[in-house]
Formats: structure tokens, C-alpha cells, sequence
């Protein structure tokens, strides 16, 4: 499949908006027209003095036309900026709204690949950044570009010889930008790498800044955000060090037209080819010829970088998507889960080797393992998070693939150790569950987890803003709260992961109380580490290193995987022997971790 190139992108972007952008340039040009029009009063002003032209009223009226001129010229560009500024935000805005849709549906191991700190610098600062670029780039760079064109065209009509006079400063300039351009090679696509660094380094250290001060890792991790700001600063340093004075010898040669343009005209002067207005007319356009190009070519930079974040955009706009239907193939029947040869691969690695699991509706299965042996990696699969490698996951018959994204999942309910809260109040972040439930829908499952009560005593109740992903509230406040949210969206198949892990023992019972009403009559899949949590699960699945170990009851396993026995065994000796063996939890049999 061709790439789209930049342009394509950037008019995708400005949407209906895009058509300022022409209108934008058509303005510049005509800006262009009128700010030539006063050097050809000029010359018109010079040519009638040295003919002796003593009419004063003459010279006024040329004055009041160059003023004219001047308002129009300012008009035009005032309004040509306005324009591109209209497209740059709508170019900027789409540009979000396509990489937050887009996050929304590529597989969540393509996200989490980068993390948290990455997306937010290229979401937010680094596409701000190309505002100031973007907007005036079209405006500006179009008329620094056209206008000397037209002018040395017109030196080219009075004489070819003064035309060409005003190219030796640019030579001599063009000769210390080529070896300015030589010397900072792979110099930018440094300092854009690092300054990438610092951006996510400074982010991870202020999110972490909590777990660094408790773990008394201030001192390194300040150092990690010091070497990255150190080595962001150097490879600037270096690069313009390696530059610096053939960039002053481009900058001063190339506008100097004048070492050109004076001695040719005076020689062409002195031997008659060339008038005195004419001489004249050639050093005021000189004048004014080349300072517009070093003011576009100064923009390079801007416009590399304005390069190199498109390229960080598109890079996620291209990724493969989950490609899901807008209808479903064929209608589930019930809510049977099935894994079938069931292969994933992430970063390279295979972490799930040819799973097979057979999850009936209405049971309550466990998955249980070693760490890092893909059991929350097989729920997020289940929960369309990723897409499989190889192999088929059916949903009531029926390959998730084949079902559209949010039909599938809106049929599932997935609790997680570490769920997001939103930094809006506490009923909009339970609302999230089902939209349009209302305020009594909230607190009865806010009621049936037990979190009622103490989100009543939060300064502002139910409309208390929990901070950025929830941090005004405790960890286990936040997973109450979500458990809420999960039982409001009533979805016929339920995936907990350690999904009371961070409640206090206090109010476990009644979260547990709460989890046993949010499955009753639903499929349920338990992510369990708390062996005696599921010993009453209708099917426990034994995962080692990615594959499937083995599958049966808690009695059933202790007698024919050793692996399930042996995990028993460590889970009975560190398990507090003063604390009751079963909690009350779905059916009046299992609790959950």
C-alpha cells in the first residue's frame, strides 16, 4: 500500500477547512504584486529627479500611492495569515482526533510499546509546536519566495548583466550553506531524538515521582532526568558548534548583493551601457532581493521539524488496525468463550503457545499460573485488547473478528488490578459503564459494591473530581469505584484481574458481596493468585510459560498437575492460618483476589 505523503496528510487533516490554505496562498501572491509595486514607484520617483521634475504635487501623489500600497500590502497579508491560522487549527485539532481514534483501534500491545509520557508529547507538545510553522509557512514563505523572483526577473528586463550580478554574493553564500549542511549532518535527527528523550524521561520521573520518594530513588532517578537533559543539551551545543560559522558566512555573504551589483554598475555605468536611473533602480531592487530568501530559508529548521513530528504521527495513523466489521457476520448464540490454537506474539517473543480453553456461559472460571506466564495476557485477548496471532476466540459461536468492536465490547466487563479513573467526578467516571444511566442507576452500583458510603463522605459526594487517574483517591477506593462502573455496564461476561487487590481487609467482604451480584447468572473469568479464592470455580485454567498446563476442578488438579499441587502447597504455607479458609463470594463459594 503507496504512503500518503505529507501534503495528503496535511489536507486530510484540515478537513473542510483545507480550501484556506489556497485562498491563503492566492492572498500572499497578490501581496506579492503590491509590495512589488512600490520599488517600481521608486523607480519611477528616481527617473523623473534625475530629469529635472521639480512638480511637488507629482511626488506627493506617488508618496500617498506608495502609503496605499503599503495598507493594501498589510491588508492582504493580515488576511492571508488569518486563513492559513483557520486550517492550522483545524489541521492541528485533526490531527488529535485521528491519533486519539486511532489509539482507540490498534491493538493495545502496539500502545503500550511506548509509553504514557510518549503519546502525551506528541499528542500535546509536539504537534502545538508546528502551530507557529504551519501557519505562517504558507502565507510567508509563498511571498519571501515569489517576490524576489519577480524582482530579479524584472533587474533580468533592465539589463541581463545587473541581473546577474546580484547571484555572486548568493554563490559565495550557497558555498558556506553547503558545507553548513555537510558539517550538521544527522545533527537534527539528534537533537529531535534526544530532546524525545528528555520529554518522556521528564514525564516518567513527575508521574513516579510518588514510588521514587518512597523507595528513597530520588537521587538516581533525578540523575536519569539530569543525563537526559545534559545529553539533550550537548548534541544542540555540538551541532551548532559544528555549524555556527559557516551559518555567520551564509547569513552575512548572501544578502551582501551589493558586492556584486556596485562594481558591475558603476563599470557598466562608466562605459554607457547602463543610465543612471537605471544604475539606481538596480541597487534599490538589489537591495531588497535577497533579504526575503535568507527569511524563508531561515525557516528550514522549523520546517525539518515540522517534517520529523508528521513522521512521528503518521507512523501511529499508519499502524495496522484491529479490523473489526460495522455488522456482525452471524448472530452469537449465548456466551460461550472458546480459544483454539490460540498463538500471540509480542515484541518479537511468542508468550502464548497454541492455548486452548472451552469458557461455558454462566460458569465461573479460573486462570491461575506462575508470573509472567500470559494469564492476564490471555484476558486481555479475550477482551479484544489484542488481536491473536493465529488460532480463532469465538464468542457464542461466532470468531470475534467477525463481530463489531463495540458489540463485543459492549459483552464484556473487564476489572483490572490497575483500572483508569478519569479526572472528572465520581458519578461521570461510573456513568462510564453505561452513558445514558441515571443518577439512581450510579448509586445502586455504587450501594451494591459498598462504595456508597464512602463516597458520601468525599467533600463533594458523587461529584467529586478524583484527580488525574483517580489521585485523589486510595487504591483500593479506585477499584471499588471501578468494580461499579463494571456492574453498571451489566455485561453478560465478567473478567477479573486481582480485581480486589487493592481493597483494605474491612471492606473486601462487602466488594466480594458486591463482585458475587455483578456475576450471578454470568460468565465469569477470574485472573486469581489467591489459590483459595477459587477453589470452588466450575474450571480452573493451569497456565505455565504460555501454554496451557492443564484444566479441571481444584480437586481434580491437586491429584493430576503437579504444577497446580505445588503452587497449593506455597499458597497453604504463607496463607495466615488465623484467617478464615472461605469467603463468602459468587454463590455463596468463591471470593476473588
Amino acid at each position: 500500500m503507496k504512503k500518503k505523503s505529507t501534503l495528503s496528510w496535511v489536507l486530510e487533516f484540515a478537513g473542510r477547512k483545507k480550501g484556506y490554505f489556497g485562498g491563503s496562498v492566492v492572498l500572499a501572491i497578490l501581496g506579492v504584486a503590491v509590495s512589488f509595486a512600490p520599488y517600481l514607484v521608486i523607480s519611477g520617483i528616481v527617473s523623473e529627479l534625475l530629469a529635472g521634475n521639480k512638480e511637488w504635487d507629482y511626488y506627493l501623489k506617488m508618496v500617498v500611492l506608495m502609503a496605499v500600497l503599503w495598507i493594501v500590502r498589510v491588508t492582504l497579508h493580515s488576511l492571508s495569515t488569518t486563513l492559513s491560522h483557520v486550517a492550522t487549527f483545524n489541521v492541528l485539532g485533526g490531527i488529535r482526533e485521528q491519533l486519539c481514534e486511532k489509539l482507540s483501534k490498534i491493538p493495545l500491545g502496539s500502545v503500550l510499546d511506548d509509553n504514557s509520557g510518549t503519546y502525551k508529547n506528541i499528542i500535546v507538545e509536539r504537534v502545538d509546536s508546528m502551530e507557529t510553522t504551519m501557519a505562517h509557512i504558507v502565507p510567508e514563505f509563498t511571498a519571501n519566495i515569489l517576490l524576489p523572483l519577480v524582482m530579479f526577473i524584472y533587474l533580468m528586463m533592465i539589463d541581463w548583466r545587473m541581473g546577474l550580478a546580484n547571484l555572486i554574493s548568493v554563490l559565495i553564500g550557497i558555498a558556506f550553506a553547503a558545507v553548513m549542511m555537510a558539517k550538521s549532518q544527522g545533527g537534527f535527527e539528534l537533537t529531535i531524538q534526544k530532546t524525545k528523550k528528555l520529554n518522556d524521561t521528564a514525564v516518567e520521573y513527575i508521574n513516579g515521582i510518588e514510588v521514587i520518594k518512597a523507595f528513597g530513588k530520588t537521587g538516581s532517578s533525578y540523575e536519569k532526568f539530569m543525563i537526559a537533559a545534559k545529553e539533550g543539551a550537548d548534541c544542540f551545543i555540538d551541532w551548532m558548534r559544528k555549524c555556527i560559522w559557516w551559518q555567520a558566512g551564509t547569513m552575512s555573504f548572501m544578502p551582501a548583493t551589493l558586492l556584486g551589483v556596485l562594481p558591475v554598475g558603476l563599470l557598466l555605468f562608466r562605459t554607457g551601457g547602463l543610465s543612471a536611473g537605471e544604475f539606481i533602480t538596480g541597487i534599490i531592487l538589489s537591495a531588497g532581493l535577497i533579504t526575503p530568501l535568507v527569511i524563508a530559508f531561515s525557516y528550514y529548521d522549523d520546517i525539518m521539524k515540522m517534517g520529523s513530528i508528521f513522521g512521528e504521527v503518521t507512523e501511529i495513523l499508519e499502524r495496522p488496525e484491529m479490523i473489526r466489521p460495522k455488522k456482525a457476520v452471524s448472530e452469537p448464540v449465548g456466551h460461550d468463550i472458546v480459544l483454539k490454537n490460540v498463538h500471540f506474539t509480542y515484541k518479537d517473543k511468542e508468550v502464548l503457545h497454541g492455548i486452548n480453553m472451552e469458557i461455558k456461559e454462566g460458569e465461573i472460571n479460573a486462570i491461575v499460573g506462575p508470573s509472567g506466564s500470559g494469564k492476564s495476557t490471555i484476558a486481555r485477548l479475550i477482551d479484544s485488547l489484542w488481536d491473536v496471532e493465529s488460532g480463532v476466540i469465538t464468542y457464542g459461536g461466532v470468531n470475534i473478528k467477525d463481530l463489531p468492536l463495540d458489540y463485543y465490547m459492549g459483552r464484556i466487563a473487564y476489572v483490572a488490578q490497575d483500572n483508569y479513573l478519569f479526572d472528572m467526578s465520581v458519578k461521570e467516571n461510573i456513568r462510564l459503564g453505561r452513558s445514558n444511566a441515571s443518577d439512581e442507576d450510579v448509586m445502586n452500583a455504587a450501594k451494591a459494591v459498598g462504595c456508597h458510603e464512602f463516597i458520601l463522605g468525599l467533600e463533594n459526594g458523587y461529584d467529586t473530581i478524583v484527580g488525574g487517574a483517580g489521585g485523589h483517591l486510595s487504591g483500593g477506593e479506585r477499584q471499588r469505584i471501578c468494580i461499579a462502573r463494571a456492574m453498571l455496564k451489566d455485561a453478560p461476561v465478567i473478567i477479573l484481574d486481582e480485581a480486589t487487590a487493592y481493597t483494605d481487609p474491612e471492606n473486601e467482604a462487602l466488594v466480594q458481596e458486591g463482585v458475587a451480584k455483578l456475576v450471578k447468572g454470568r460468565t465469569l473469568i477470574v485472573i486469581a493468585h489467591r489459590l483459595s479464592t477459587i477453589v470452588d470455580a466450575d474450571k480452573i485454567f493451569v497456565i505455565k510459560d504460555g501454554s496451557l498446563e492443564a484444566e479441571g476442578t481444584h480437586n481434580e488438579l491437586l491429584t493430576a498437575c503437579k504444577l497446580y499441587k505445588n503452587m497449593w502447597a506455597a499458597h497453604s504455607m504463607s496463607k495466615d492460618m488465623d484467617e478464615p479458609t472461605g469467603k463468602e463470594g459468587v454463590r455463596g463459594e468463591v471470593a476473588y483476589a
